[in-house]
């Protein structure tokens, strides 16, 4: 079954609303939960500043085509992300580059952030926290499970 047709069974299966991604020789569906903190947990990330962290996220997330943010909030001192990271970029990678982009961008836009972290290697701490979005583990063993089965019609019933 080639990629499409891999695409339109799963969507007719309707496991879950997240989106069904293509690459030339796979189908996905990946999103994590991603999380970072402002480096010493500083409280910078004022609803000003938030502004422009989305602006940002988002422009870096445009010159890559592949990489999609469902959500984003902060708290005053930490990022919450919802990213779709397709299987041929490391997690590592398009959080790094995130975390760069954004952080050499809000220095440049706020003078207390620079005076904040004075040294260049940037406003975020080490590190980061990433969880799997995915479908339901119960509905994956009853799909898997009725696999192969004659009478599909209790296929389309799973997963309603």
């Amino acid at each position: 079954m080639g990629n499409r047709g891999l695409t339109e069974a799963l969507r007719h299966v309707k496991l879950y609303p997240m989106r069904i991604r293509n690459l030339n020789h796979s189908t996905y569906q990946h999103q994590y939960h991603i999380v970072w903190a402002t480096k010493y947990r500083r409280k910078i990330l004022k609803p000003y500043v938030l502004t422009e962290l989305k602006k940002i996220l988002y422009a870096t997330v445009k010159k890559y085509p592949t990489l999609w943010i469902e959500n984003l909030n902060t708290d005053q001192d930490h990022v919450h992300l919802q990213i779709e990271i397709p299987p041929n970029i490391a997690i590592s990678d398009a959080v790094s580059v995130l975390k760069s982009n954004s952080s050499r961008y809000l220095r440049s836009k706020f003078k207390f952030i620079r005076e904040i972290y004075l040294e260049k290697d940037g406003i975020w701490s080490v590190g980061y926290f990433s969880s799997t979005i995915g479908l339901n583990e119960t509905r994956i063993k009853r799909y898997i499970e009725w696999q192969g089965k004659k009478d599909h019609s209790h296929n389309s019933r799973l997963f309603t």
